[in-house]
């Protein structure tokens, strides 16, 4: 028996070591995650860095939503991530790039679209850093024009401020205050001089006699002892409040004294020296705000360049002011700026010194969208990699105007007067490094000529291009992206030779041109189509059928195709590669043909279209449902009856919940 009760208790001591250290190795776990997640954070106080995923960055791979023009219409659709809707756009940017209000930033960009914030492009995600403002310790505050942070106010400033005199300064201040100490010691040495003139000059004026211990100290001046050996003296009432008013002017001097031997010579300060400006901190406009090194003075109506001296600011924005002038040291004050923002100001190209730009050695980024320039400035830094000058009115670009910025990566100039009469084929000759071009809303009529071999991305938009010929493109082999919707563009116009061979272009956007069938002798390597907005009513045969690795994405909305327009040898090279197919606002009567052979297909748009009914196996393989990638249907807007469809139509799109047959036309 007392065996059995020995080996109990073993077992019962093993047990509780058991369950230590399990209790234990859990903590540890738990210390560890929290140490991970401590060390996750910026270790900046200050600011708080927000990851944000935009809504206009899908994938690169992927079509983004174009919302510039009324005339299309406002329909969802899906991206090619599973249950995440997309609408009509266009064309994908390239991988790495983050898609901000419509406009295409690069990996690694940074910009600030708000005074207190910066923002960074970093694989396709958008890092914002944001000004946190510490928490005051006065009850009211007030935030002052252009500053991010709000201050407290002058009542309770001043006693912040004198609450601050009396405590010891932190070790930052000290070289402050022996700068500041030499730099005013001859003030200090006048004032002085001055002081002793003025008590001099007030010992012929009555005064109030002092206490006995100060006689005897020896601190009455002579003047004052020779004048209180014939004043009498005065009792009672007259005498307390003669010695209370003394013995706080004594209290005072002494907290005085106390107060200059903690502070030192920094807070004696003669009144009417200028206020020394903190340390690392540059004298500003009111309507200017300084955020890590990023000077804003956006809309402070300004009609001039303001005169900032701050050798440690990189940024400096000026946007939405009037002004009209850039003289020659307008950045004198400013040689490590890297980015400038003169966006949306009056600036005239005659306004600009010549050498304006010269002393920015370290510039690679200039914004000069909404001015009235008529040419591109002169002696633009060759440091440059990014330059905008959107909605002005350029006249002419000749072949010395970029001839300095061979490390210039994204070039801009829509919105302008430009045409191939006025551009100079030599112009963008020297651009070694560009591969970002844009020339939207011009006078083309012809593909400029001369484009850069290094260009990767291309911008037409909103011209007069009539033609592609085949020298276009013959020397950018490494051409990713070309827009040309909303030009005058006809298939029979564009050469066969003019891109078949591009190995490289994969996005091609032909929207709302003049288009009658699907453009024959596409690129080899395309995998983004996008024809929306045409008159096509065909789709060749075979057309796709020399594409490799295959078409992905196909936007045939808002055109004129019907049952009659397209056959099972359409979509021929495209059926194992094709994964959105938009077919909607057309004259479908029926489901085209080949549609269950798509194997990759997973979205799939035929609303606005006049279908009446759907067949069995139209849409699905019964055979091969499991096999099926489709996930979204959409089917409104037909005349479809909806109680008339097949059990088995839609039997290989997993959730019903994504198909939509609602509303239906009734005719």
């Amino acid at each position: 028996m007392k065996r059995v009760v020995l080996f109990c208790l073993i077992l019962l001591i093993v047990f509780e070591t058991d369950c230590e250290l399990s209790t234990r190795r859990q903590r540890r776990r738990m210390d560890q995650r929290r140490l991970r997640k401590s060390s996750s954070f910026h270790p900046r106080a200050t600011t708080q860095l927000e990851v944000q995923q935009t809504t206009a960055a899908p994938d690169a791979r992927l079509p983004m939503a174009n919302s510039d023009y009324s005339i299309e219409e406002n329909i969802e659709s899906l991206l090619s991530n599973r249950g995440v809707e997309s609408s009509y756009s266009v064309l994908p940017g390239k991988k790495g790039h983050c898609f901000v209000k419509g406009m295409i930033m690069y990996n690694k960009a940074v910009w600030s679209p708000e005074p207190c914030t910066t923002c960074l492009c970093s694989n396709g995600r958008v890092l914002c850093d944001e000004t946190l403002c510490h928490p005051k310790a006065c009850p009211y505050t007030i935030k002052p024009e252009g500053e991010c942070c709000p201050i407290c106010s002058e009542a309770e400033q001043e006693e912040s401020i004198h609450k601050l005199h009396k405590q010891v300064p932190p070790p930052q201040m000290e070289m402050d205050q022996v700068a500041i100490k030499e730099a005013l010691q001859s003030e200090e040495d006048e004032e002085v001089v001055k002081g002793h003139k003025e008590q001099k000059k007030e010992t012929s004026v009555p005064t109030k006699l002092h206490g006995d211990e100060e006689r005897t100290e020896g601190k009455l001046r002579p003047e004052e002892e020779g004048r209180s050996a014939h004043q009498p003296l005065h009792h009672g009432r007259r005498e307390e409040e003669d010695s209370e008013e003394e013995t706080e002017r004594e209290d005072e001097e002494e907290d005085e004294k106390e107060e200059n031997a903690i502070r030192g010579d920094v807070f004696r300060m003669s009144s009417r020296l200028i206020p020394v400006t903190p340390r690392g901190r540059p004298r500003l406009p009111r309507s200017c705000s300084l955020s890590y090194r990023t000077i804003s003075c956006v809309h402070a109506d300004f009609t001039e360049i303001p005169p900032i001296t701050a050798p440690e600011v990189t940024n400096l924005e000026l946007v939405g002011n009037s002004i009209i002038s850039i003289p020659d040291e307008a950045f004198n004050g400013l040689p490590n700026l890297e980015r400038l923002d003169l966006s949306r100001n009056n600036i005239t190209s005659s306004s600009i010194g010549p050498k304006a730009f010269k002393s920015l050695k370290k510039l690679t980024r200039l914004n000069m969208d909404g001015n009235n320039l008529v040419h591109i400035p002169s002696e633009l830094p060759s440091t440059l990699e990014e330059l905008k000058i959107n909605d002005n009115n350029l006249q002419a670009i000749d072949e010395e105007s970029l001839s300095d910025l061979n490390q210039l990566v994204t070039l801009e100039l829509e919105g302008n007067n430009l045409s191939e009469i006025n551009v100079n084929p030599l112009a963008f000759k020297s651009l070694k490094s560009l591969s970002y071009l844009r020339l939207g809303k011009n006078k083309f009529r012809i593909i400029p000529q001369g484009l850069p071999a290094s260009i990767e991305e291309l911008y037409l938009e909103n011209n007069q291009i009539e033609e592609i010929t085949e020298i276009c493109f013959n020397h950018t082999r490494k051409i990713t992206m070309i827009v040309l919707r909303y030009n005058k563009i006809e298939e029979s116009r564009i050469a066969p030779l003019a891109w078949i061979n591009q190995e490289n272009l994969e996005s091609i956007d032909l929207s709302y041109n003049k288009l009658y069938h699907v453009p024959s002798y596409l690129p080899k390597s395309l995998l983004h189509l996008v024809l929306i907005g045409n008159q096509i009513d065909r789709i060749p045969g075979y057309v796709f059928g020399h594409m490799e690795p295959g078409l992905e994405y196909l936007y045939l909305s808002f055109n004129r195709l019907s049952d009659d327009g397209v056959d099972l040898v359409s979509f021929y090279g495209a059926y194992h590669s094709l994964r959105e197919l938009f077919l909607d606002h057309n004259d479908f009567k029926s489901i085209p043909p080949g549609i269950q052979d798509m194997k990759a297909l997973h979205f799939l748009r035929l609303n606005n279209n006049k279908i009446r009914n759907i067949l069995p196996e139209q849409i699905c393989n019964v055979e091969e449902d499991e096999d099926s990638a489709l996930e979204h249907l959409h089917l409104e807007n037909n005349y479809i009856r909806t109680r008339e469809i097949s059990s088995y139509a839609f039997s290989c799109i997993r959730l019903y919940s994504s198909i939509v047959l609602k509303p239906q036309r009734i005719k």
